[in-house]
């Protein structure tokens, strides 16, 4: 894996027509995306050989290398632009070549690593769980430092007494503090819509396939793919209830 051309060369045709059918903005799907993208990938593989739909060894030799993905050692197999089909089916199908190469001999991108899965399902679950996953460990962390800042200048400026400001003209006296009190609440209000949205982006529709319908599929396999992204990183990830929200094909074909 050290040489350059043949790390180049990790994804598959799929990938390589989807960069020359999408040259837009220049700007590939943010890293994150496709960490998660790694991690989903591992976790359906282990799901699958859970349930004897895969391979054993197929599936671990798939799950290793979505895990590399995860952990950001394959930041540069990720070229597709961000602005691509609705659906992500190209970035589904490139992390789906670039595990099949990683996983070696008999490993097929559709039939093995996409196994129960369909961009669809798996694309918005990387999206909603990478956002999970930074609002949780990287955004809120840092307003909670910015309201901190501001609540310690609003103390600070306690004495300092200004003109308030109103429709751009100068009104009733204020403190500097009170304003400063001001800037910090709005932050923690801020943090709180963060925060009650979090349920919500939890929700995941993995399970769901191509149409909500979860055809081709085990039952059991989105919430043993939940299970195991818990385990493995901790996030608290729900599932839509497809199969109770959608409702199935009508089986006369009407």
């Amino acid at each position: 894996m050290g040489d350059t051309a043949e790390r180049q060369e990790l994804w598959g045709g799929e990938t390589a027509k989807a960069v020359d059918n999408f040259p837009v903005s220049g700007e590939p799907i943010p890293t994150p995306v496709a960490h998660w993208l790694g991690r989903i990938k591992a976790a359906a593989a282990r799901a699958n050989a859970d349930l004897g739909l895969l391979d054993t060894d197929v599936a671990e030799r798939i799950a290793t290398a979505g895990d590399r993905i995860a952990v950001g050692e394959f930041d540069d197999q990720f070229p597709i632009d961000v602005f691509q089909t609705g659906s992500g089916t190209s970035s589904n199908m490139n992390a789906n070549e670039v595990i099949a190469t990683l996983a070696g001999e008999g490993v097929h991108p559709n039939d093995h690593v996409n196994m129960g899965q369909s961009s669809n399902d798996v694309f918005p679950s990387a999206v909603h769980l990478a956002a999970l996953d930074r609002a949780v460990n990287e955004l809120l962390p840092e307003l909670e430092q910015l309201a901190h800042a501001l609540e310690a200048k609003a103390q600070e400026f306690d004495d300092v007494v200004k003109s308030g400001r109103t429709h751009l003209m100068d009104a009733v006296p204020v403190t500097l503090g009170q304003e400063f009190a001001g800037y910090a609440a709005q932050v923690r209000q801020g943090m709180a819509r963060v925060s009650d949205a979090l349920p919500r982006l939890g929700q995941i529709p993995l399970g769901g396939t191509a149409t909500g319908t979860g055809l081709n599929t085990h039952a059991e396999f989105a919430a043993k793919v939940r299970a195991l992204l818990h385990e493995a990183t901790g996030e608290e990830v729900a599932c839509v209830a497809i199969l109770e929200s959608v409702p199935p094909l009508s089986s006369t074909g009407k």
